[in-house]
């Protein structure tokens, strides 16, 4: 039976990479340091029983075989058996090293390789939001609203980015405004609380809009959360409008909150699909006054800039940068790497 290796030795070529959400999977293969990654078709994780399953549909018309695997997967990395948050795939490494000739295996949070994807975000990979830009070496932080709701760090010391896995999606979300007093009530709480992760993701479109009918006694009309933001964007439905507008608004505090525990002057970034989605939205004042507004800090937050991930491949790439020069991040392997 293979053992868990603490080493911090490269990952040998070629390498798998694999970013992991609740609802797809992305995969992609590095021949060696200096290629380019061959990219798979997306999966749908509902699809297939396993994720080992996936993978061997994924290399089934390559040529390359992989020798290890770097994956990233939505929620925190403990044991042997890991659990992703939001779907039913449960990742074993010993058993993908017993069963599809994979020799080392490296397990990191979702949040950590979209962390490293921003330590060398190219121009036309970001559409920056508000006037503050720059491309400062500091610390940076990124969101992520999709299934759920990612929050991770990236920490610039000692000549290195460091990666810093969370659970800051579930932080509390409290309100604020006259109006955030009259739709809090309507909001499903988990345990008696309401996370950001209820009203900041695709769920919480439709627990706000829900939220925003019950308050001012309107049957709701709209189903799914791309029907609020179609509706929203083209303004062609009040509650709907106003649910976009909120999701925004409760974006900015959070992301001007992670901004601040960070200290992220090098910027906070907005992935996943969700932001690219409602980019129009994310333009107009409310995001940036609402991540600005931290008094007694609000001069500081005026200067760190904002910006939203448009490259759908982010994790990947991110992930790639790390196979490719590892020396370059302080990422924690222990306990999370596994060798035959």
């Amino acid at each position: 039976m293979p053992e868990l290796n603490h080493s911090d030795a490269p990952l040998p070529f070629p390498i798998l990479i694999g970013d992991i959400g609740g609802t797809n999977a992305r995969f992609s293969i590095l021949v060696d340091a200096d290629s380019e990654q061959e990219h798979f078709p997306v999966v749908q994780t509902a699809n297939f029983a396993t994720i080992d399953d996936a993978i061997k549909l994924a290399l089934e018309n390559s040529k390359v075989r992989p020798r290890s695997a770097i994956l990233a997967m939505a929620g925190p990395v403990q044991g042997d058996e890991i659990p992703l948050t939001n779907c039913d795939w449960v990742i074993r490494p010993k058993t993908m090293i017993a069963n599809l000739g994979i020799e080392d295996v490296l397990v990191i949070n979702d949040f950590e390789a979209q962390a490293l994807a921003i330590a060398e975000i190219s121009d036309e990979h970001r559409q920056t939001i508000g006037k503050a830009s720059g491309n400062m070496i500091a610390s940076r932080a990124v969101l992520g609203p999709g299934t759920g709701l990612g929050v991770g760090g990236l920490v610039h010391t000692q000549h290195q980015w460091v990666p810093v896995p969370g659970e800051g999606g579930h932080i509390d979300l409290g309100p604020r405004t006259e109006r955030d007093l009259q739709i809090w009530p309507h909001l499903e709480p988990i345990e008696g609380r309401i996370s950001a992760e209820q009203v900041i993701c695709g769920r919480g479109l439709q627990n706000i809009y829900h939220a925003i009918c019950a308050a001012d006694s309107i049957e709701p009309s709209l189903k799914e959360p791309a029907d609020i933001t179609n509706h929203a964007l083209a303004g062609t439905n009040k509650q709907a409008e106003e649910t976009l507008t909120l999701f925004v608004t409760y974006l900015g505090r959070v992301a001007g909150d992670i901004a601040m525990i960070f200290m992220a002057r090098g910027g906070v970034f907005l992935s996943g699909g969700i932001p690219q989605k409602i980019l129009p939205a994310l333009q107009k004042p409310e995001f940036r006054a609402a991540f600005e507004d931290k008094a007694p800090h609000t001069e500081l937050m005026k200067t760190i800039p904002t910006h939203v991930v448009v490259n759908p491949l982010a994790a990947l790439s991110g992930l790639a940068t790390y196979a490719r020069k590892p020396t370059n991040f302080g990422l924690a392997t222990e306990g999370r790497r596994w060798r035959r």
